[in-house]
């Protein structure tokens, strides 16, 4: 049983880990305002450019860049769309995904023929020695590979440099509460959304690439598959805050895993049901059934100097 956990708990992180990206960084875009529903074609964006890039250079720190380039040129045109144009982020949010599905699939049948490239170079896990052995939290954090590792120091470095109560998070939390006064007391209201927007792609594409490079070595079309929706939804289900987002990341990575590790634990449930649990939560999050909050009161709101 104390094997099992440890598979449970490992794959778990491993889930989550894509997940911790585009939250971190979506969390930092709603409260400054922008809601950044296209994280999902940011990461499959990510996670085409990463293989194609690897592939091609025969590196994976080469697809590593390219992925986080191509995430940022997303995010650019969503920054455009939303803050400058003042376009509906939602409706821009949805038409970006379902740009990038289409592009990414249709880009991959030209490059790899098939629509899937196979044995992409890619990072391997690199266990910690001594902190692996530790149960459970060993094989779960100490096991990852350096894309893993990279993930966690990006997501701490953004949940403790943008902390509220920094004066940057303290920016960030003026724009989104009010871009009015924020823009009145000097604040640069469009470059503070702008950099959010940016922020977002590039750890977004980060995501994208963990999947592509670290967990598969291989791109798949569609190989998301839903993920960067469940990064805004826990968002909300965080209540905007950096900790209880990272355990909701952290939850919806255990619901994904346990369909592999419900057999071993003696629980007879059939795989599609556990394969819905984490959306089931996330229905529950949106709802307000878990717990309710109130949302930064500019998200979603379009700047527009002199209103």
């Amino acid at each position: 049983m104390s094997a099992v956990l440890d598979e449970l708990a490992a794959g778990g992180v491993r889930l989550a880990v894509p997940l911790l990206l585009a939250s971190a960084g979506e969390l930092l875009s709603e409260r400054a305002g922008v809601l950044n529903l296209s994280v999902e074609g940011m990461m499959l964006t990510g996670a085409f450019a990463g293989a194609a890039g690897a592939l091609a250079s025969g590196s994976a720190v080469v697809g590593v860049l390219t992925a986080i380039a191509a995430g940022l040129v997303v995010a650019l045109l969503q920054a455009v769309l939303s803050v400058t144009l003042r376009a509906d982020q939602i409706v821009t949010g949805i038409t970006i995904n379902a740009l990038a599905l289409g592009g990414t699939t249709y880009a991959a049948r030209l490059l790899f023929g098939d629509g899937n490239a196979d044995s992409v170079p890619g990072f391997d896990p690199l266990p910690v020695p001594l902190l692996r052995d530790v149960p459970v939290l060993g094989p779960a954090l100490f096991e990852q590979s350096v894309l893993g590792y990279v993930a966690f120091a990006v997501t701490g470095a953004l949940a403790v440099g943008c902390a509220r109560r920094t004066p940057w998070g303290l920016a960030v939390d003026a724009v989104g509460e009010d871009a009015t006064t924020a823009d009145r007391c000097g604040l640069p209201v469009r470059a503070v959304r702008y950099a959010v927007v940016l922020l977002t792609g590039a750890v977004s594409a980060l995501a994208g690439a963990q999947l592509a490079l670290s967990e598969v070595h291989a791109f798949s079309d569609n190989i998301t598959a839903g993920i960067g929706y469940l990064a805004v939804v826990a968002v909300i289900a965080g209540r905007w805050r950096a900790w209880p987002t990272v355990l909701a990341c952290l939850f919806f990575g255990v619901a994904q895993a346990l369909q592999f590790a419900a057999p071993a634990l003696g629980l007879h449930v059939s795989a599609p049901l556990l394969t819905t649990l984490p959306y089931v939560f996330a229905l529950l999050a949106v709802s307000g059934l878990v717990g309710r909050s109130r949302a930064p009161a500019g998200l979603t709101v379009p700047f527009l100097r002199g209103s």
